[in-house]
């Protein structure tokens, strides 16, 4: 009887984490370049009562077993990099990834952080920067007298300054790859960092192999299905629901076999 409150108990706590990914996710369903994420589940070991192939007395061979398995848990919550719906801005320093690849910016500490979300910004030194004034790597300064800035799709910067007829090319925008982009290390604020499951990063011109281009004046949103996700939620909700009925029938029928002991 004890095994069925423990591995109910297990489904309950299995399925609360689920919940709290889920819910992750629909709070970010707005939060430009998000990726979800998707919680995978693992059944735990199993207590052998008779295993398979053994004979019994007559001689007989058991073509079964009796295996009576202990619960489940969350194995992994994995990071969904699919490409997220592009939105127009119409704002010249917003930039999408059309494909592959990670814009890369230098973090406060001197780290590289890498994210989808390309809503840059001109800081007061005219460096372009993220909306938390994070440079953007490698560093691109727009000049004072900048009328409109131009962003090919293969990254390349140019301004137009006032009182010159030729655009003036001022910089490039780089984008970084992984070989498994699910091993990044999520630390908030939209970024990523590496770890030994991504593996080093690979930098590249939007345009190249195994690189996306860039959208100027667009935003990649979240790539969370808020229908899919609901979804799920109910499921994971009416999975709770049928593990807490099994704890209370266990009880129940504990209550009866300590009844009969009277």
């Amino acid at each position: 009887m004890q095994r069925s409150l423990w591995s109910a108990a297990s489904g309950m706590t299995a399925q609360q984490m689920n919940i709290d990914v889920l819910s992750n996710n629909l709070s970010n369903v707005n939060t430009a370049g998000f990726k979800k994420s998707r919680a995978f589940f693992q059944d735990l070991m199993y207590q052998e009562l008779k295993a398979a192939g053994t004979y019994s007395a007559a001689g007989l061979s058991h073509p079964t077993g009796i295996e009576i398995g202990l619960g489940t848990k969350i194995s992994a919550v994995e990071k969904v990099h699919s490409q997220g719906s592009l939105q127009t801005t119409s704002v010249e320093t917003d930039v999408a990834i059309q494909g592959k690849g990670y814009f890369q910016f230098t973090m406060p500490n001197g780290d590289i952080g890498y994210t989808r979300s390309g809503s840059l910004k001109i800081d007061a030194n005219g460096n372009l920067t993220n909306e938390n004034g994070y440079l953007l790597e490698p560093a691109v300064t727009i000049p004072d007298n900048t009328s409109s800035i131009s962003i090919g799709e293969d990254g390349t910067i140019s301004v137009s300054i006032s009182g010159e007829n030729e655009p003036q090319e001022v910089g490039q925008i780089e984008l970084a790859n992984f070989i498994n982009p699910s091993g990044l290390k999520s630390i908030g604020r939209n970024f990523y960092m590496p770890t030994g499951a991504s593996g080093e990063a690979v930098t590249g011109a939007p345009g190249e192999t195994n690189f996306g281009t860039v959208e100027q004046g667009t935003l990649e949103m979240s790539n969370v299905s808020v229908v899919e996700d609901m979804v799920n939620m109910i499921t994971a909700q009416r999975a709770y629901e049928i593990n807490s009925k099994a704890i209370q029938t266990s009880d129940d029928m504990l209550q009866i076999l300590n009844s009969l002991k009277r």
